[in-house]
């Protein structure tokens, strides 16, 4: 069993964002909701790398740090939204390997871990295929197949699909697909997500008028559900 990576975060939703933006990018992931938590976590887990919030209840991510670095040298990437630079030095000090600060994108968090985890010679074996119907998205190539054919997607298109594949038959709202976009600040405007679904359609239906993938939940969101 391949080994996991550990988001621990006291937010749920920031926790959700991050496990199923990771998740649809082919990671493993488990989440906990405290310092606490996670020790117990990645004791029985062992993941290849951690997520680790600074302000959480029970155990904040500098005991967490001090009590875990006497005991394995898996990756730790800090997310915090404290600014100081004292904040950020002390958790390096402790044993952190990078950090990022919050607000942040997703696809700048993938890529800090990647670059981590090569750094630590752990890279990852997540899921690199994504199968649906006659779709194929793969993760390793950044490509995408449809009865074969090459499919040329945009980053936004290529990462809303395989959200979607990743959890099949699960609705995604508009501020779902953006935020996963975006971060946990966005600025965009959700009806863009409209406009990206559209064009996906374009390119991966027979008939986009009548989608046999990527369904329109009528006041909810899309999910992707092969019909």
């Amino acid at each position: 069993m391949r080994r996991p990576s550990l988001d621990v975060d006291d937010k749920a939703n920031v926790r959700t964002l991050v496990s199923e933006y990771l998740t649809a990018q082919g990671f493993h992931v488990i989440t906990a909701e405290n310092g606490q938590t996670a020790l117990y976590a990645a004791r029985q887990q062992k993941p290849n790398l951690i997520l680790l919030d600074i302000m959480m209840p029970e155990m904040d991510g500098y005991t967490f740090i001090r009590t875990y670095r006497k005991e394995s040298e898996s990756p730790i990437i800090l997310l915090t939204a404290k600014l100081e630079e004292e904040d950020k030095v002390i958790g390096l000090e402790l044993g952190a390997d990078d950090y990022i600060t919050k607000p942040f994108g997703m696809r700048e968090l993938t890529a800090r871990i990647k670059t981590v985890l090569r750094r630590a010679g752990k890279a990852p074996l997540p899921t690199q295929v994504l199968r649906g119907g006659d779709i194929v998205l793969d993760h390793v190539t950044h490509s995408v197949t449809v009865r074969n054919g090459l499919v040329h997607l945009t980053p936004s298109e290529f990462d809303i699909l395989a959200i979607l594949m990743a959890s099949p038959g699960r609705v995604y709202s508009r501020l779902d697909l953006l935020e996963a976009l975006q971060g946990t600040s966005f600025e965009g405007i959700a009806r863009t997500i409209d406009q990206h679904i559209r064009n996906l359609r374009a390119k991966i239906e027979d008939d986009p008028t009548q989608p046999r993938y990527i369904e329109t939940v009528f006041g909810v969101g899309y999910r992707f559900e092969e019909k």
